[in-house]
């Protein structure tokens, strides 16, 4: 064996995902990961208990206490940020839309709010509707549909800026954007900066403070782990902010910010996912961040690999255009085909038992944007158990369904 295939063994690392052994070829991580045995075992073991709310009493009240302390120290060491600053959320949705609520508090009408036409729409319409709510204005930073990259993003950046909401991977092209070049704009101007890591994370090891990011959220379920929301910020920052919320809930960041009981089971998940990561270089070893770090590097090797391949069969294809197209991207190609529709695509790869979604997957704005209309294109995405038995089983499948459409 090389020395790569001893640190990233793709056979060992499937060997993880019972949901493979249905033989399909899976493409959809972008929408969603397979998630290890590991994490449901760990969500299963939580809530089967003994469990209880959190408190010292008895070990059902520590289970709980543990689930949320191990959570917060897990995305911590994963998002390279402070554990007092991590809150969970139902969703990355739900976690924006609750901030735009906390934030626009004191906006003012000639207040300016950032968005882009790259971003998810989660990412781009609470922040439009919190400002006009709040009277402020929003400004946009373009998309250029040919090369798939942010137009002059400092150039929608005043100092009367309050909030820059940028992503920093597209889930629609995998576009990566200069994220700490706009952060460093938008700080230079007195303004705070949002960023979707959602697709980012799943691909490239975060760091908050490298990306220049005042709030940072993500999905556990898009990297192994189960349906739920993190952010995370610096705690003092956080400290600043004051929620709305019940009388006898507690005032404590990041307490404050975590609406009801949380789902212990699931942070037990989120903990398990994290250490299926820092477990994908089977050589790593250090802390949890250390491990991290490497498994990450491995992963890029791993997916840089098959995306070549992958883009390598597209171009061989007729009538094909790839959108994913920026220097620096996640493994993820959106593409469309003169031939046929992409749904029509999506179903005939689904006869193969290859899930190859298409749409517009909420990043509408790109999707007008690139001509797409709301209809959108066919999207590829790489995860950690892809193969290149699963490249080319969709290569395949394209092309024989491309045949099929021009006969």
């Amino acid at each position: 064996m090389t020395a790569e295939s001893l640190s990233y063994d793709v056979e060992r690392i499937r060997s993880w995902f019972p949901s493979l052994e249905s033989g399909w070829a899976h493409f959809d991580g972008p929408g969603g990961t397979q998630t290890p045995r590991s994490v449901g075992d760990a969500v299963a073991a939580t809530l089967t208990g003994p469990l209880s709310n959190r408190g010292t009493t008895g070990p059902s009240e520590q289970k709980a206490e543990d689930a949320v302390a191990g959570f917060r120290d897990a995305m911590a060491d994963l998002l390279g940020a402070d554990p007092r600053g991590i809150v969970e959320g139902r969703s990355a949705t739900q976690l924006v839309y609750d901030f735009s609520r906390h934030l626009s508090h004191d906006w003012q009408p000639g207040d300016e709010i950032v968005v882009t036409r790259l971003d998810h729409d989660a990412n781009v319409r609470p922040w439009v509707q919190a400002a006009k709510l709040s009277g402020a204005n929003i400004r946009w930073i373009d998309l250029d549909p040919e090369t798939g990259e942010l137009i002059r993003p400092e150039a929608a950046i005043s100092d009367r800026t309050r909030l820059v909401a940028v992503t920093a991977a597209s889930n629609l092209i995998g576009t990566r954007p200069d994220v700490r070049r706009i952060a460093d704009a938008a700080h230079a101007s007195g303004a705070l900066v949002w960023v979707d890591g959602v697709h980012y994370a799943a691909h490239v090891l975060p760091n908050v403070e490298t990306l220049g990011a005042d709030f940072f959220v993500c999905s556990p379920y898009k990297f192994l782990g189960p349906h739920c929301g993190v952010l995370a910020a610096d705690p003092e920052l956080l400290e600043s902010i004051r929620p709305h919320k019940l009388l006898p809930a507690t005032d404590d960041v990041p307490e404050r910010f975590e609406f009801g009981t949380l789902p212990y089971e699931l942070l037990a998940g989120v903990t398990a996912a994290v250490e299926a990561l820092a477990a994908l270089d089977a050589t790593a070893s250090g802390t949890r961040r250390e491990r991290l770090s490497a498994s990450y590097h491995a992963l890029h090797e791993h997916e840089t690999a098959l995306l070549d391949r992958l883009e390598d069969g597209l171009a061989s294809l007729p009538g094909v255009k790839l959108w994913s197209r920026a220097a620096e991207r996640t493994p993820t190609v959106l593409a469309s085909f003169a031939a046929a529709p992409a749904a029509e695509l999506t179903d005939f790869l689904a006869d193969v038992q290859v899930l190859a979604p298409s749409g517009n997957f909420y990043a509408l704005e790109a999707s007008r944007r690139l001509g797409l209309g709301d209809d959108g294109g066919l999207r590829m995405g790489l995860a950690p158990y892809s193969t290149e038995s699963d490249v080319d089983r969709l290569l395949a499948g394209l092309d024989a369904s491309l045949a099929a459409s021009a006969s």
